[in-house]
C-alpha cells in the first residue's frame, strides 16, 4: 500500500483562489477553454438550451428575481429538452438568501405509490424493477418544487415566470443539435410506448435539428399551474389525468399518492476542501458522494502529481470506487434509513478509506466501510444570480431520458422512472416500501468561503455527478483553472462497480476518459488493472456554473461545452 501523498503548498492554493477572484481579461483567460467564460454585473443565467437560457434572462430583467428565472428556464427546458427533464419528473435546489446570509436546500422529489409492495413487481433477470415500466413510477415532484420555491424567492406572478414557455409550446421552437440526436435515441426506444408517438414523434418520427416542435397539450398543462399552483398539478386537472392514465397502464397510482406529496426544506451538508466549503443536499441523493471524495482527494497532492500523471488519474478512481461502496450500503430515504451522514464526512474516516488505496494497482472489489449504492446521463442543470445577489443551483430530471417513456397525451408529457433504483429485496436500506423516497442521482452544488457564496454549480449525468462535482472543484482549487477550463477539461467516467440497488459488483469496473492524455499515462493505467473503454461524449455529464466575485460582487459564468447551453448575463 502506498499511503497518501503531501498536502500541496498554500502558496499554490492561493494562486488559485486569485486567479478565480480576480477574472483575468477573457483573451488571457482563455486558455485551454472552448470559449471564454462570460462575465456581467446584474445578473446571470446558465442552461443546456439557449432558448431557455434567454428566456430566464428576460425574466431577471423584468424584475423578477434568480429564482423566478430558474422557474422559467426550467419550464422552457422541460418543453426543449424532453430528453432530460419535465414535470413529470423531480427536482432539487440550493438557494444562496442574500437576506439571511445562508443557503436553503429544496428536496422536491416524490414517493413510490401507497398501494405498491415489492411483492408486486415483477423482476428483471438481474432482481432490479423494470426501467421502463409503471412500477418504476414515482410522484412527480418538479411542480411542487416551483411552487415551494416561488413561495419563498419569487418576486412575479407564477403566469410571468411560465408565459415564455406556454409561448414556446404552442408557437413552436427549433430542436437544437444535441437534443436532436438525443430525441432520435429515445424514438427508437418509445415509439410504441403509451401516448410517446402522439406527443413526441409528429408526423411519426423525432423532430431533427432545426426543425420545429409544439406541444399544445404541455401548454395547456402548464397553463393551468400558472392559474392554479400546486394544487391544480396534485389536487386538481393534472392528477385526476395522471390517475386515470396510471389505472389504463398498469400503474399503481391513486389520488391521495398526489394529494400527501409534499417537498421538504432541508440543511445542505459540507465539507471544506483546502478552504472552500463544498454544499450538497442530504440522501435520499447522492451528494454526499462527492463530499466523501473531495474529502479523499484532499489526503494527495494533485498539482504535484498533475493531470497528466497515472497517478493522478488512479488515485482519482479508486478514491471513487471506494465512496460509490458506501453510496450503496448507506444512501437511502432518511425516513425510512439510518444514514452515518457525520460518519461518512468525517475527515478521520476519509483518512482510514484513503489508507485502502494500493497506488500500484487497481482494486477489484469495492468493500464498503464502516463509519461508527447506476449510470444514467439524462439530467438537466441550471444555475442564475440576480443584481439583490440570490443565486439559485437547481437540477431537474426524469431519470433516463424521456423517464419511463409513459406519456399522457393530454397533459403532454412522460412520467419518470426514478423508482427503478428501489432495491427489490427487502431489510434493505433502499428496499422498495409503500410511500418511500427512492435514492437519488440528481445533485446540485454550491460553494462557499468565509461564510459568502462563491460559486453555484453542477453536472448533470446520473452516478457521473458526484465524480463530475469532485474533478471540477480539483481543477479549480489544485490546478487553478478558471471557470470555463474547470468544466471543459479531460474528465474520467468510472462505471460498473457498487450500485444503489446494494449490489457490489467485482472486477474494479471500467474506467472512461475523455481524449486527450498521452498514450504512456493510459498504458500505465492499463498496467495497474484499470479496464479502459471508450465512451460517448454526453455520458461525461453537463456542466454549469456561476461564481461570484467576493470583491464586487460581478458575477462569472461557464456552460457545457458537451451540451447546447451558454451562459447569458447582463
Amino acid at each position: 500500500m502506498v499511503g497518501p501523498l503531501p498536502l500541496r503548498p498554500v502558496a499554490g492554493l492561493l494562486a488559485a483562489m486569485f486567479s478565480l477572484a480576480t477574472v483575468p481579461a477573457a483573451h488571457a483567460a482563455r486558455g485551454e477553454a472552448t470559449r471564454s467564460p462570460v462575465i456581467a454585473r446584474h445578473g446571470m443565467v446558465c442552461a443546456a438550451q439557449p432558448l431557455a437560457v434567454q428566456a430566464g434572462l428576460d425574466i431577471l430583467k423584468a424584475g423578477g428575481s434568480a429564482v423566478d428565472a430558474a422557474i422559467a428556464v426550467n419550464a422552457c427546458l422541460g418543453l426543449m429538452e424532453p430528453t432530460a427533464n419535465g414535470i413529470g419528473g423531480d427536482l432539487f435546489a440550493i438557494v444562496w438568501d442574500p437576506a439571511t446570509g445562508r443557503l436553503h436546500g429544496l428536496n422536491a422529489c416524490g414517493r413510490s405509490p401507497r398501494s405498491l409492495t415489492a411483492d408486486m413487481v415483477p423482476p428483471e433477470p438481474d432482481g432490479t424493477i423494470p426501467l421502463f415500466s409503471p412500477w418504476s413510477w414515482s410522484v412527480p415532484g418538479c411542480v411542487d418544487g416551483w411552487a415551494h420555491l416561488h413561495a419563498r424567492f419569487g418576486r412575479l406572478p407564477l403566469a410571468q415566470v411560465l408565459a415564455p414557455a406556454i409561448r414556446y409550446a404552442r408557437e413552436g421552437f427549433p430542436v437544437s443539435p444535441v437534443i436532436a440526436s438525443d430525441w432520435e435515441r429515445g424514438a427508437r426506444r418509445f415509439a410504441s410506448f403509451p401516448g410517446f408517438a402522439e406527443v413526441f414523434l409528429p408526423g411519426g418520427r423525432a423532430p431533427r435539428e432545426g426543425e420545429l416542435f409544439r406541444n399544445p397539450a404541455l401548454a395547456g398543462t402548464l397553463e393551468l399551474v400558472a392559474a392554479g399552483g400546486a394544487d391544480a398539478y396534485y389536487r386538481g386537472p393534472v392528477a385526476e389525468a395522471i390517475v386515470r392514465y396510471s389505472m389504463a397502464n398498469g400503474g399503481r397510482f391513486t389520488p391521495e399518492d398526489f394529494a400527501r406529496h409534499a417537498s421538504e426544506w432541508v440543511e445542505p451538508v459540507s465539507t471544506s476542501y483546502r478552504g472552500w466549503d463544498v454544499w450538497e443536499l442530504p440522501p435520499p441523493g447522492q451528494g454526499l458522494a462527492a463530499l466523501q471524495l473531495l474529502n479523499i482527494m484532499e489526503l494527495f497532492d494533485p498539482q504535484a502529481m498533475g493531470r497528466d500523471s497515472a497517478d493522478f488519474w488512479h488515485a482519482f478512481t479508486e478514491a471513487k470506487k471506494l465512496v460509490f461502496a458506501d453510496r450503496a450500503r448507506y444512501y437511502a430515504d432518511p425516513d425510512f434509513a439510518q444514514v452515518p451522514v457525520s460518519g461518512l464526512l468525517s475527515k478521520d474516516y476519509a483518512r482510514e478509506r484513503a489508507a485502502a488505496i494500493d497506488m500500484a494497482r487497481a482494486a477489484p472489489v469495492d468493500w464498503p466501510g464502516d463509519p461508527a449504492q447506476l449510470g444514467r446521463k439524462e439530467t438537466t442543470y441550471l444555475c442564475t444570480a440576480d443584481e439583490s445577489g440570490l443565486m439559485v443551483s437547481l437540477i431537474q430530471s426524469n431519470y433516463t431520458g424521456f423517464g419511463s417513456g409513459y406519456v399522457i397525451p393530454e397533459l403532454g408529457f412522460c412520467l419518470q422512472n426514478r423508482g427503478n433504483l428501489f432495491d427489490l429485496r427487502p431489510g434493505r436500506p433502499n428496499s422498495l416500501e409503500p410511500g418511500k423516497r427512492p435514492f437519488h442521482t440528481i445533485i446540485p452544488a454550491f460553494v462557499t468561503r468565509d461564510g459568502q457564496p462563491l460559486m453555484a454549480f453542477g453536472l448533470m449525468g446520473g452516478d457521473m455527478q458526484p465524480q463530475g462535482h469532485a474533478q471540477v472543484i480539483v481543477n479549480l482549487v489544485d490546478f487553478g483553472m478558471n471557470l470555463q477550463e474547470a468544466g471543459d477539461a479531460i474528465r474520467f467516467h468510472h462505471t460498473g462497480s457498487s450500485e444503489p440497488t446494494g449490489t457490489t459488483m467485482e472486477g474494479g469496473g471500467v474506467l472512461h476518459i475523455e481524449d486527450g492524455l498521452p498514450a504512456a499515462v493510459l498504458e500505465e493505467l492499463a498496467r495497474r488493472g484499470h479496464r479502459l473503454e471508450d465512451e460517448p461524449v454526453g455520458a461525461y455529464g453537463g456542466y454549469q456554473a456561476i461564481f461570484r466575485d467576493p470583491e464586487t460582487g460581478t458575477y462569472t459564468g461557464a456552460t457545457e461545452k458537451r451540451k447546447d447551453g451558454c451562459a447569458a448575463g447582463y
